[in-house]
């Protein structure tokens, strides 16, 4: 069984108070941090660029950085993310550019490459380039925006990943609290990433706790 991994993701805190957010983070007990970059051209919104994963590396520097690429253009800007710290860089299947390309120069940038599947993409299309990846993140809504509700019909996806490779990292985003994590890990995922529901507790290492013995006790 993978290892179960639970990420925070930066874009639920406190925006004036970010490198506090991120050591709140580390401290909670998670895995590593996520950290999301919004191109409005690609979805709805727009958020943090290579300078907020810098400040991450500064703040927290034995913090993992997972580094999400909501952008039309990935290509463009890896060095940028790689030399600001990004550890791992997850890009979008839907992305306009050569993704074989891309993932291997991610790897040669020595940063894990990753792939990512919005909800309404079919995951056959992932099959080319599982070979290529050490994680694929299955969106659970649409990004763009934080505290969406998690779209369960995303599961069968996650179950269909794991079928092909077992000892793939899969992670899921969008919607997680205390049920729904539980069943995309039943359904397979091994990696999690909370936002909102993680930065509104209290006690965010009690609620990182939680997780972990839920998805313990479906085992």
């Amino acid at each position: 069984m993978k290892k179960i991994e639970i990420l925070p993701s930066l874009l639920a805190a406190d925006y004036g108070w970010l490198a506090d957010g991120i050591l709140r983070a580390e401290a909670s007990g998670a895995d590593a941090l996520h950290i999301d970059i919004m191109d409005p051209s690609f979805v709805p919104n727009l958020s943090f660029g290579p300078d907020i994963v810098a400040l991450a590396r500064r703040t927290a520097p034995n913090f993992y950085r997972n580094v999400h690429l909501m952008m039309r253009r990935p290509d463009l800007y890896l060095e940028a993310f790689a030399q600001a710290g990004a550890q791992t860089i997850q890009i979008h299947i839907e992305a306009d550019c050569d993704l074989h390309t891309e993932l291997a120069r991610i790897r040669t940038l020595g940063v894990k490459p990753a792939i990512v599947l919005n909800p309404e993409t079919p995951v056959e299309r992932l099959t080319p380039y599982l070979d290529a990846v050490d994680e694929v993140l299955v969106m659970t809504v649409h990004p763009g925006y934080g505290g969406q509700k998690f779209i369960a019909d995303c599961l069968p996806k996650i179950t269909w990943l794991r079928a092909r490779r077992p000892d793939l990292d899969i992670m899921i985003d969008g919607g997680a609290n205390a049920e729904t994590v539980v069943d995309a890990f039943k359904a397979g995922a091994n990696q999690f990433v909370a936002g909102s529901y993680l930065y509104r507790q209290a006690d965010m290492k009690a609620a990182v706790a939680e997780l972990r013995e839920r998805m313990a006790a479906a085992v």
